[in-house]
């Protein structure tokens, strides 16, 4: 795993220039682009079977996913048993002294309301771990949001963005909170930067979290229903192009957490972030899953640490970023 942290204007645009010119060519010809293609495919496969650490982070991504599947009902019944989430409940006196100690060290990262947002045509359950280890670690307030299955078909992303607004203003309204956190899974981690980015969420929304998502579009959305938001999620789409445009003054500080394993954002590299105009901190895994990034315990680990700006440390942290 490595970490990135890009926090200005001259700093993206030099990163940006090692970076474009290796791996997204300005112009190349339909053979070039077939031989590139073949290539991304090639070391793919190497990555994932070559290693063994590919092939077991294959097997926990396949082990989650039928693990997810069968949380899936539940995601769905668990909205209309309890309808407003948990953002109602702040006691953690049920906690022991350790999960308390993001509390006594940081009251205002404690108190921070922290937002899930799943992917396409998903639910909540894609974050039952992740909620709970962000709970315990001594977040108070963790809610994760549903959006319509049918989202992804007949729904549009900007749309869904000011929707996701919306939920936001309720759990500020009803946490008495200004501020809040979000973690967007794939299609989520989109609406949500383009809440931050176009619509003034950057307002409300302190730190955005992108677990796999796909922020120049991925080529599987050409094998989607021909619908409004799989179009959108293709690369160099009209909403793509929007969300390169400046974005002076934003005051979001983003995490992008993407996989060099990634079976669902292809080329994998376009889960990447790079904005002249965003405060941006890069996760690179090595061998996680599009499912199972919500699950990897380093992840887990650095992204509470980031939710709460606390500074990476040595131990643990360092070999989370060797790893």
């Amino acid at each position: 795993m490595d970490v990135t942290g890009v926090m200005s204007r001259d700093a993206q645009r030099s990163a940006a220039g090692s970076v474009d010119v290796a791996t997204e060519p300005v112009e190349a010809g339909p053979l070039a682009s077939v031989a590139g293609a073949l290539w991304r495919g090639v070391t793919y496969a190497a990555r994932t079977v070559g290693v063994p650490a590919g092939v077991r982070g294959l097997a926990v991504e396949l082990a989650y996913t039928a693990v997810h599947l069968s949380l899936y009902p539940w995601g769905l019944i668990d909205e209309v048993l309890r309808p407003a989430g948990t953002f109602v409940h702040h006691r953690t006196d049920a906690l022991s002294p350790s999960q308390r100690s993001l509390v006594v060290s940081d009251m205002d990262a404690s108190t921070t309301p922290v937002l899930l947002v799943h992917g396409i045509v998903d639910n909540r359950s894609i974050f039952a771990l992740l909620a709970r280890q962000l709970r315990r670690r001594g977040f108070g307030v963790v809610h994760a949001v549903n959006f319509s299955v049918l989202t992804a078909f007949t729904g549009d992303i900007r749309d869904a963005a000011r929707e996701l607004g919306h939920h936001v203003e309720r759990i500020c309204a009803s946490t008495g909170a200004d501020r809040v956190h979000i973690v967007g899974h794939s299609l989520g981690g989109l609406m949500a930067r383009y809440y931050v980015q176009r619509l003034g969420g950057d307002a409300r929304v302190d730190t955005l979290v992108t677990l796999g998502t796909p922020h120049r579009g991925s080529l599987i959305a050409h094998f989607l229903p021909p619908t409004r938001v799989p179009q959108q999620l293709c690369p160099a789409s009209d909403l793509v192009r929007e969300l390169e445009e400046p974005a002076p003054g934003c005051r979001t500080h983003v995490v992008a957490v993407w996989s060099k394993q990634d079976q669902l954002i292809i080329p994998q590299s376009h889960a990447r972030l790079e904005h002249p105009d965003l405060q941006v901190t890069e996760v690179t895994l090595e061998h996680v899953g599009h499912l199972s990034m919500t699950i990897d315990p380093e992840v887990v680990h650095l992204v509470s640490r980031l939710l709460a700006r606390r500074p990476l440390r040595a131990g643990r942290d360092q070999r989370a970023l060797a790893g």
